[in-house]
């Protein structure tokens, strides 16, 4: 039964755009080509009467993504922070989808917390407040804990949330498959799997237990980084449908008048956050991957305060090291480097010309260098980019999503900070360092020690392994003649007994 519900959920976002006047706003800023242009209105005008109203009082982008639901808001959000792919008009009309779409009601979120803490709100908070924000997922109340008196911050998820989310869901799978269908060549995207990847993403931010524990790591990991803060959570006070963090004051990252009134110097303020992103994904693998202003607060004392812990991103050490000396290459103008990392990786078939590669991933750097980022155009960067995957046959990699998309939301952030910036600049002191830690004799080390430690808890099965192989070779009480198979079981016993000595010698010396 659902097919027929997601057709007509695709049928009237097209109609909902054309209705609110959204089309022609979103088919400008993409300067789509004729093509797709008769294609979309083809989608949209014929069904208009079918079209969401939206809120009359909104510009047409965010009257249409408003009225479609959580999931367009989303996407909206991160376009929000690049204006200089969609255009400073529509990026302008999707600020609205960071922090102010409409709240729901507070007795709502009142009654979801007395159900979820199985106690009366008055008991929990002495004072609490009217929404002070409210995005796609939660809204958010300014409340003061009854016994301590201290200020907090309780997030609240919209009710029927998970639901509309599904539906959403639903409808982009349909999406993916009829595009898999219609365009052959976007396999090697592998928008199915994209789908699946965010549906995982989504219903984790669904789940704000997942969030607590997210926002607890994630202040663990930075506790040491200057300019930046992580309120806390209170795990008490925090269940599935509702959180409580600490509260801090802070100048959001939008309001850039409030910025430069409170002196602070946004030259700085941009390249912190782009560099504290670097730092957080290559040294520890964890990251904040919303990073969008709505989410971002100026501290008095001028640190960087993050919120919403919903979508968080985890690469592993491997991946790191990839992205790293991906990153350092362009950096270095190393373009060959590039190249043989994305064919060692995997990422590009080996069939394909290395050095054919290399200059084209040259023709996307150079551009770059030398320029400020007032003169690059990011749009026209990614298309060319696009085009370079799309002719070696690069599919799309489900495990760096996040980490892509953050990666574009942080420098849109970075350029409303500071226009001017240039992001290879910034990002090289951040790389380099992480390359000398991470690639090179000490790493080389440091990975044969964490290598033996792993064997090193094999070696009390050892006996029983050789034992087992003994009695399957055939008589237990006359052991065989020695045989290929067993001396190598031998051997590994001897390698493992030596890697449990050089383990323990291992962590003394580290």
């Amino acid at each position: 039964m659902r097919g027929p519900h997601n057709i007509l959920r695709l049928i009237r976002t097209g109609a909902t755009l054309e209705r609110t006047g959204a089309m022609d706003v979103v088919l400008a800023a993409f300067n789509a080509p004729k093509r797709l242009r008769f294609a979309a209105r083809l989608l949209g005008w014929p069904f208009k009467w079918l079209g969401l109203k939206g809120d009359p009082a909104l510009p047409p982008a965010t009257r249409a993504l408003t009225a479609l639901g959580p999931a367009y808001i989303k996407f909206g959000q991160i376009l929000s922070t690049r204006p200089d792919i969609v255009g400073e008009e529509l990026a302008e009309q999707l600020k609205y989808l960071q922090d102010k779409l409409p709240p729901f009601p507070t007795a709502i979120a009142k009654a979801m917390i007395e159900a979820e803490l199985e106690k009366p709100l008055s008991t929990l908070f002495s004072e609490f407040s009217e929404p002070i924000a409210a995005a796609s997922i939660a809204q958010v109340h300014r409340a003061r804990l009854a016994d301590t008196g201290e200020e907090v911050a309780v997030k609240v998820l919209r009710p029927g949330i998970e639901r509309a989310f599904r539906k959403d869901i639903d409808a982009f799978y349909l999406a993916a498959r009829v595009i898999e269908v219609l365009a052959p060549f976007s396999r090697r995207l592998r928008p199915v799997d994209v789908i699946t990847h965010f549906e995982g993403v989504v219903m984790d931010e669904l789940d704000l237990r997942i969030e607590s524990s997210s926002a607890a790591e994630f202040a663990a990991n930075t506790a040491k980084d200057g300019g930046f803060q992580v309120p806390k959570p209170y795990w008490f006070l925090s269940g599935r449908t509702m959180m409580t963090l600490g509260w801090a004051e802070g100048i959001g990252l939008n309001d850039v008048a409030l910025i430069d009134a409170g002196g602070h110097d946004r030259q700085v303020l941009g390249a912190r956050v782009l560099q504290l992103f670097l730092n957080h994904a290559l040294r520890d693998g964890f990251f904040h991957a919303d990073m969008h202003q709505g989410n971002l607060k100026i501290a008095a004392n001028g640190d960087i305060i993050a919120y919403d812990f919903g979508i968080m991103g985890r690469i592993d050490e491997y991946t790191r090291r990839v992205y790293a000396e991906i990153l350092f290459g362009f950096i270095g103008k190393n373009y060959r480097r590039v190249a043989e990392v994305h064919f060692e990786a995997g990422y590009v078939p080996p069939d394909r010309d290395i050095d054919e590669f290399a200059r084209a991933l040259r023709a996307v750097g150079e551009p770059i260098f030398g320029m400020d980022a007032s003169r690059i155009s990011m749009a026209k960067l990614l298309a060319y980019l696009f085009e370079v995957t799309e002719r070696f046959g690069m599919e799309t990699r489900t495990e760096l999503i996040l980490l892509q998309r953050t990666m574009v939301v942080v420098e849109g952030v970075a350029r409303g900070l500071d226009p001017r910036i240039n992001i290879w600049e910034v990002a090289k002191p951040i790389v380099e360092n992480y390359i000398r830690k991470s690639i090179g004799p000490r790493a080389v080390l440091r990975d044969l020690v964490q290598t033996v430690q792993v064997l090193s808890r094999f070696g009390p099965r050892l006996p029983g392994l050789v034992e087992a192989e003994l009695i399957r070779l055939g008589n237990p009480t006359k052991p065989p003649a020695p045989t290929r198979r067993g001396i190598g079981w031998v051997l590994a016993g001897l390698l493992v007994l030596a890697a449990f000595g050089l383990g323990v010698a291992a962590d003394r010396l580290f």
